[in-house]
């Protein structure tokens, strides 16, 4: 599929969702190494667990090891591929007289695409490198202060651009609350969550005292910056929509808490491993079980919301099958990348940690089927949206325009 060039005034940092949704999309496929392969020496699966798997004379295991390892494969590629479109479009894009209108307005926040998708770039990296490069894990210990510094950084650069637009909007009081009739701010939620569960991974993973505090104290940091912005967002965002309507074109926006909470909740999770591992306190499989329900059930509630809300409002008939465009319409990605992850965190942390259900059995195989449907969906919206958004059409040429150029 070709791209679109030179976009200019015409591109939106939204953009950057269709490489998040890619990276988001790689991690699903990850999952399933995670929950479905052994891998007892490492507490994620690394190129030796999978390989065990492969070699292992089981062809049913092998087959659907190989095919997770394709699909990361895939959707690594497009990730990277949409990413490097974006970061050319927006070099561009900062040069025009749009990029200096978005910074006077509410959409100033939708910048924070772009320390979103990085930090998204960070775990695809992590999540490869595991799964592909034999012997990374006997060096991890020497990777994880890279992982944090990169993590660092994308955290500043976050914080700058809110820092930005927040220092704006409370001195000159320019916030258009009228037009704030949708929780599309949220995005700036949803990147400080995905700094805060990156600094997590550390913490859960590694076995220096040094590396797990730093993780887990930036871990924390913004974590807490992003449920007390996500406090304030929700509720501005509530009391607008329910004075004016919602906006229609920003309506898939009900359904950013879907990832925020999937994220803060294996933050969460993450934490507790290093807490247990490394601080003496006792995380039991109980917690995760009533951590996992409680906010699954609020994800399947703003599920259910936005669903009604979007389908009241048109969304799916306008943006996604009809010919209306908005790069805002690849929010719909990271819901089903999201929901599909915590589900399977729900399934195993919860369920099978717990003794509810066992490995393999009738009920385990009738839960998952819901999520790889989920899974499926996404990606068959993905898939019509880049057709839509992001291919370039051929050239036209005017029929016998080659002969009057070489008359």
């Amino acid at each position: 599929m070709t791209l679109h060039k030179h976009m200019a005034h015409n591109f939106s940092p939204l953009y950057f969702l269709a490489a998040l949704g890619n990276g988001g999309m790689t991690i699903t496929f990850f999952i399933y190494l995670m929950f479905l392969t052994p891998h007892p020496d490492t507490p994620i699966p690394t190129f030796d667990s999978v390989q065990a798997v492969l070699t292992s004379g089981n062809f049913a295991a092998a087959a659907g090891v190989l095919l997770a390892m394709a699909g990361m494969i895939v959707f690594a590629a497009r990730h990277f591929w949409t990413l490097a479109w974006n970061l050319r479009e927006y070099a561009t894009f900062r040069s025009t007289s749009a990029y200096s209108s978005l910074l006077q307005s509410n959409g100033e926040i939708r910048l924070m695409a772009l320390p979103l998708t990085l930090a998204m770039s960070v775990n695809v990296l992590f999540v490869m490198g595991a799964v592909f490069v034999p012997g990374l894990w006997s060096v991890v210990e020497y990777l994880f202060p890279f992982s944090l510094l990169a993590f660092f950084s994308i955290g500043i650069v976050a914080l700058r651009l809110l820092g930005s637009f927040m220092s704006r909007v409370l001195t000159s009081g320019t916030f258009d609350c009228a037009r704030n009739n949708s929780l599309s701010q949220m995005i700036a939620v949803l990147a400080l969550s995905m700094v805060s569960v990156g600094f997590a991974a550390s913490a859960a993973m590694s076995h220096t005292l040094l590396t797990v505090t730093v993780g887990m104290l930036g871990s924390i940091f913004f974590l807490s910056a992003a449920i007390l912005l996500g406090l304030v967002s929700l509720v501005l965002g509530f009391r607008s929509m329910l004075e004016h309507g919602i906006d229609q074109e920003a309506s898939m926006s009900l359904w950013v808490l879907i990832p925020i909470l999937t994220l803060m909740g294996i933050t969460w999770i993450r934490l507790s491993h290093g807490l247990h591992h490394h601080f003496a306190t006792e995380a039991s499989p109980a917690s995760f079980l009533v951590l996992t329900s409680a906010f699954l059930s609020l994800q399947l509630l703003f599920g259910a919301l936005g669903y009604s809300v979007m389908r009241r409002v048109n969304y799916f008939q306008d943006f996604v099958r009809g010919e209306r465009k908005s790069p805002g319409s690849y929010a719909l990605i990271c819901p089903g990348v999201a929901l599909f992850v915590f589900g399977m965190f729900f399934i195993h942390a919860g369920l099978l940690k717990n003794g509810v259900i066992t490995s393999f059995s009738a009920a385990h195989l009738l839960l998952l089927a819901p999520l790889v449907y989920v899974q499926a969906l996404t990606i068959r919206v993905m898939l019509k949206l880049d057709r839509k958004l992001l291919r370039r059409e051929p050239d036209v040429q005017a029929p016998g325009a080659d002969l009057a150029g070489t008359a």
